[in-house]
């Protein structure tokens, strides 16, 4: 039970994460328009931020629901990190 307390921002950072992959990796997939794994890999960074944001629009009747799910997500993260700073 110590080790828990002692580590509690560790589990929440990893409990959190773990979703990560998929929420990125499926925005990923609709913004470069492809279902290669390989997407989640690659240091594509520029088109992903600008539609994550709202500047570039992808045509697919599921976007802006991925889109604002993972920015949702990322902002708790956001918030997660701040918090865990301030301590």
């Amino acid at each position: 039970m110590q080790w828990i307390t002692d580590n509690i921002w560790l589990i929440l950072f990893f409990a959190w994460g773990m979703p990560l992959g998929v929420f990125r990796s499926r925005f990923r997939k609709m913004v470069y328009e492809t279902d290669d794994w390989t997407i989640n890999i690659k240091p594509y960074f520029v088109k992903e931020t600008k539609a994550l944001f709202g500047v570039v629009e992808v045509n697919d009747p599921e976007f802006s629901a991925v889109r604002l799910r993972y920015g949702i997500y990322l902002v708790i993260y956001i918030a997660l990190f701040v918090v865990y700073r301030m301590q």
